[in-house]
């Protein structure tokens, strides 16, 4: 039973940094997504307004 116990406090800190890392890229590439997104929606809203103004 000590054999497992060792094994798991090997395993637990390297699954938590996996878990660390993965949920700041998630976080990262969602940023992006959206930034993305508002970027896209302020050229139109601009070419729209460039158009009436024309």
């Amino acid at each position: 039973m000590d054999t497992f116990w060792a094994v798991v406090a090997g395993l637990v800190p390297s699954i938590g940094v996996g878990l660390l890392f993965w949920f700041a890229m998630r976080k990262i590439v969602r940023a992006d997504r959206n930034e993305r997104a508002a970027q896209q929606q302020f050229e139109q809203a601009r070419s729209e307004r460039a158009e009436m103004n024309d």
